[in-house]
């Protein structure tokens, strides 16, 4: 009988894709981001800050996250809407880097929010191409977020802020004032 034997090369390969799988969702733990906030709004923060400003109700989408959820969120005079943060970690010990906004019923509920930023220096673009693509992205200079509007989506329409120091989203330099 001939003895198979692994090759190095394809052994190394099939313990690095083991560890990838073993892995999947895992996230380095993080100190929490500083605490901010808008509109009455947290936008990030600790778990504590999150549960400070009424995101009780919370729950673990999988191992490396908590969800905490919000009723009846007002943001520029406009609402209720449903609100959400996600913490990051074991135990939501890596806070929040943003909050999400939506309605259950109403995908288009939440322009009443930029509709409200009229006349006041905001300004947009979009990160797909011409006037199309994933997301409107609202902003003004002496902000410390952007707004970023779901243009094409498969169920709620969300308004996300994110604080303009959180490089990992899409971005585009405004081109349209807000009028």
């Amino acid at each position: 009988m001939t003895q198979r034997r692994l090759e190095p090369r394809r052994h190394t390969r099939t313990l690095g894709l083991a560890a990838a799988m073993l892995c999947t969702g895992c996230e380095a733990d993080r100190t929490p981001p500083p605490t901010s906030s808008v509109g009455g709004l947290p936008v990030s923060g600790s778990f504590a800050d999150a549960r400070r400003a009424g995101f009780t109700n919370c729950f673990n989408p999988d191992a490396t996250r908590i969800r905490c959820r919000r009723h009846g969120v007002m943001l520029a005079g406009q609402g209720p809407y449903e609100a959400a943060v996600d913490l990051l970690g074991s135990g939501g010990a890596g806070g929040f880097d943003e909050i999400t906004l939506w309605h259950d019923r109403d995908p288009y509920a939440v322009y009443k929010i930029r509709d409200a930023l009229k006349g006041k220096g905001w300004r947009y673009c979009f990160t797909g191409s011409a006037h199309m693509g994933d997301q409107a992205i609202y902003s003004r200079p002496d902000m410390p977020v952007i707004l970023s509007m779901d243009l094409s989506y498969w169920g709620k329409r969300r308004l996300r802020l994110i604080p303009v120091w959180k490089h990992k989203e899409a971005r585009c330099t405004p081109k349209y004032d807000l009028t």
